[in-house]
């Protein structure tokens, strides 16, 4: 896919600052002291709690936009006496930050905040109430919180604080949370983390004793819990600390599932056993920019949580992974920190958990090295920050020959040797584009020698990989008319049309479908790697679809990421509510037989 991914400088900047103030808000407390006046109560959301010790606190969302929201929080006196001070605890439902506040003090330690009343209004009569309010940002969801604690006293007890209350996490893989305190300590505090009740099956791995001191009561220190290979179940942990509110967070150990082993028979993929596999699935977008932008691995969760939210769409079967060659080349612009042996674990670890989770992973080249400014160029960079017209000889074999070498043996993994070819944008007509497709090396029209579809298959073949190689056709792989005259040769025999559709390319009728991609299905496996329409409903899937299962041909949609839009975004947050768009793939995917 061509535009969501290229977000104009402004646009992308926003977002890099939002990502971070995410990770800070998990870092660093957020400390105000500001006294500006009060809030009138009011707006459509709000949640009420009562003390029973003589008030209680109830939150309202005054007004929300994407990334920002102005809240506030009502204070009643409901006991018989006046009140001289107050404090009011609560923890946010998603990923909020406070930024500022009013008529209160707000520290804040992950998603626990407390907010203590200003010099002037910690008097409150019986009956009458006074209010607080803050402004804040939120990246992937501003859900209020659950419940409010207010105390009629300017001092609460401190409370050890996690970023999570449950957790799923595979057998023989690790669950980590976060632990910090809500409030400074006076002197060094030890917080232990210890297995309460629950399944033997998991244990605390690392992180059962963290050292908290009074410059870093709010950094964030991770917890990890080891599943072991057989058992299952629910396993709680205690997260305490003397003087401190303790906390518990619960995780579940899960099954393992084992995903099939692909090869090709005749024109359809198959399993060890010769069983027909069809896939679906969606793209995890993240990993072919957020390391060479240089503030993370991938963009949002890839945990346990995050997959099983993916699989409760029904019949999903695969997951297509977008990645960087030259983070994992450690090339010299990228950050060390998201680049060679860091960025290759962490892709690693991703399609392992994956895998464990019964899905067969497709691992795309996405983002590739090479100066490209002709026709359709999506940067001016030479760098691997955008989408090329093809890839580069000089780091693509490398990282092919080096992935190859890294899942050999595992046939779960298919290779989508170059995501969106379009080379006869840059030569000038389809024949020549075509054939720099499948021979690269010197290419009109492109500043540097190209890694041909060819050289691409037999730099995995040289390491004795026998994987499953996908090859996307011309014209942004929405052009399948001349794949099977330039399909390169395989000793494996494992190869696979990869075809993008979406309502804006050329390719997107049905008699298109029958004419040019009908043909090649005869042939050869067909998988859609990407697939979408430029409006937010359904109509271009549903028809598309509708054909695609009359060929037994499987297609994963773009793109499981909580960007805040519509067309082609699937989810809202990561927990898996669906975008109008996504709701219309979910219900394709929940009609699949059985």
């Amino acid at each position: 896919m061509r535009f969501p991914r290229f977000r104009d400088p402004v646009a992308a900047s926003t977002r890099r600052r939002l990502r971070l103030s995410r990770h800070v808000a998990l870092l660093l407390p957020v400390l105000l002291s500001l006294s500006l006046g009060l809030v009138a109560v009011g707006g459509p959301r709000a949640h009420a709690a009562s003390a029973a010790t003589g008030c209680s606190a109830s939150y309202a969302v005054q007004s929300q936009w994407s990334g920002g929201l102005v809240g506030s929080v009502t204070v009643t006196n409901t006991g018989a006496s006046a009140l001289t001070a107050w404090t009011v605890t609560f923890t946010f439902g998603g990923d909020q930050k406070v930024t500022s506040a009013w008529g209160a003090s707000l520290t804040q330690s992950i998603a626990y905040v407390t907010a203590t009343n200003a010099s002037y209004d910690g008097s409150v009569a019986v009956g009458a109430s006074t209010s607080f309010g803050f402004q804040g940002t939120w990246s992937t969801s501003d859900a209020v919180p659950a419940s409010l604690t207010c105390t009629p006293s300017s001092t609460v007890t401190p409370a050890v604080v996690t970023n999570a209350t449950s957790l799923p996490v595979m057998q023989r893989f690790t669950g980590t949370f976060g632990v910090a305190l809500s409030a400074a300590p006076i002197s060094n505090v030890t917080v232990t983390v210890s297995r309460t009740s629950g399944s033997s099956g998991l244990s605390v791995g690392s992180g059962a004793s963290l050292t908290f001191t009074p410059a870093n009561w709010n950094a964030v220190q991770n917890v990890g819990i080891a599943a072991d290979s057989a058992s299952t179940g629910p396993a709680t942990f205690t997260v305490a600390s003397t003087g401190y509110t303790s906390a518990t967070v619960t995780l579940t150990e899960v099954a393992s599932t084992a995903p099939p082993q692909l090869h090709v028979s005749g024109n359809h993929l198959a399993d060890a056993v010769g069983n027909q596999v069809i896939l679906h699935g969606m793209n995890r977008s993240g990993a072919e920019y957020a390391c060479v932008q240089g503030w993370g691995f991938f963009d949002g969760p890839v945990d346990e949580a995050s997959i099983l939210a993916m699989k409760s769409w029904s019949h999903v079967s695969a997951v297509r992974v977008p990645v960087n060659e030259a983070c994992w080349n450690t090339e010299s612009y990228v950050k060390p920190a998201f680049a060679g042996t860091n960025y290759i674990n962490a892709v690693k670890s991703y399609i392992s958990l994956l895998n464990a989770n019964g899905l067969v992973v497709i691992l795309d080249l996405h983002w590739t090295d090479g100066l490209y400014t002709g026709t359709s160029s999506g940067c001016s960079s030479p760098q691997a920050t955008c989408q090329k017209p093809m890839p580069d000889a000089a780091q693509a074999i490398p990282f092919w020959t080096s992935v190859a070498s890294t899942f050999k043996g595992n046939n779960a993994v298919i290779f989508d040797l170059f995501n969106e070819p379009y080379a006869s944008r840059a030569t000038g007509d389809t024949t020549s584009g075509w054939q720099c497709w499948r021979s690269g090396g010197t290419c009109a029209g492109i500043g540097y020698q190209v890694a041909g579809m060819q050289a691409m298959v037999n730099a995995v073949r040289s390491t004795g990989a026998a994987n499953v190689l996908l090859l996307g056709g011309e014209e942004y792989s929405n052009d399948l008319s001349q794949w099977l005259t330039y399909e390169p040769t395989d000793p494996d025999g494992n190869l696979v049309a990869s075809w993008h559709s979406y309502s804006f390319n050329t390719c997107s009728t049905q008699s298109c479908w029958t004419s040019q991609v009908a043909p090649v299905i005869a042939k050869v496996p067909v998988i859609v790697g990407e697939m979408g329409e430029s409006d937010c409903g359904g109509s271009y899937m549903n028809t598309l679809t509708s054909w695609l299962a009359t060929e037994s041909t499987g297609y994963l949609a773009w793109t499981w990421d909580a960007w805040g839009s519509c067309p082609n975004v699937l989810i809202t947050d990561y927990a898996g509510d669906p975008t109008p768009f996504g709701a219309a793939y979910k219900a394709i995917l929940q009609a699949l037989p059985s």
